[in-house]
């Protein structure tokens, strides 16, 4: 006879329920679903107050236009389900995943976990799930909601003296957070990190003033007003590069402002291809 693996003694039953088309017919306080399967599950304009569905799995369920307050959904995935309508007042959704889901998307506003990683997990998540079901306004609403958590998430990673950021942020791995958070702000603010056009015009226009006063400060007079509105003129053209530039432009000076300029288009070309991409 074959003998149990070591191993495989420290393995237990999970003790997970099976709950196969069931229909919640009334409202709900303080029940508890921790680790369920619910496959098939219907409600609709139910209230649930205070229960616990931690580490349970909603399959194909039907729950809309109802409302979850103070719920904790700690480790649930939700796919192929509808919880149109439903809102979820002050729930816990720590490390909850979902796929092929409709859920509004408010839940970004009042569904949020404390800490700014999780946070972070929750918009990306859902991010993913409104790609998969092409909501392409409810993405674009996750990608902002990431970018914010992610952006406080990096900065308390290495300046932060909150004990859960000391803890598991020492030494290099401190640094490493700061040169990640140090690109993120310039990325930031450059392009939006991918999302906004807006600041990436800002960009290519501060780098035309910028061709523009270098040319007066090097090339011109900067005591003379004529020359500023000369060179800024000018600028936009030796920016794009269809316009020759004065002499005195090195070889060298030239070179950066191509480069620049093909990375910026390269940045232009990268929000099209996003925006046009999600439709």
């Amino acid at each position: 006879m074959r003998q149990v693996p070591d191993e495989c003694e420290a393995l237990r039953p999970s003790g997970r329920v099976l709950c196969t088309d069931r229909a919640i017919s009334q409202d709900l306080q303080r029940a508890n679903f921790r680790n369920y399967q619910f496959l098939r599950l219907v409600a609709q304009k139910k209230r649930f107050e205070n229960c616990d569905f931690s580490y349970s799995e909603f399959d194909a369920a039907y729950l809309r236009r109802c409302v979850f307050e103070d719920c904790k959904f700690i480790g649930c995935r939700f796919s192929s389900s509808n919880l149109s309508g439903s809102q979820f007042l002050g729930c816990d959704f720590e490390y909850a995943t979902f796929s092929n889901t409709l859920i509004d998307p408010e839940v970004l506003e009042f569904g949020l976990p404390g800490r700014e990683n999780l946070q972070l997990r929750f918009a990306r998540a859902l991010r993913i799930n409104y790609a998969q079901i092409g909501d392409t306004q409810a993405a674009n609403k996750a990608i902002q909601c990431e970018l914010s958590a992610n952006r406080v998430h990096l900065f308390k990673a290495w300046a932060s003296r909150e004990s859960y950021y000391r803890k598991h942020y020492r030494g290099f791995k401190r640094f490493r957070h700061f040169l990640e958070w140090l690109s993120f702000i310039i990325l930031d603010f450059s392009w939006g990190n991918g999302e906004s056009w807006l600041k990436l015009f800002r960009t290519i226009a501060i780098v035309v003033a910028a061709i523009g006063l270098g040319q007066v400060y090097y090339l011109g007079d900067w005591k003379v007003l004529s020359d500023y509105r000369e060179a800024l003129l000018a600028a936009p053209g030796i920016f794009l590069g269809v316009d020759n530039a004065p002499q005195g432009y090195s070889s060298m000076v030239l070179a950066g402002i191509a480069a620049t300029r093909y990375i910026l288009f390269a940045f232009l070309v990268s929000i099209l291809v996003k925006r046009l991409g999600r439709r």
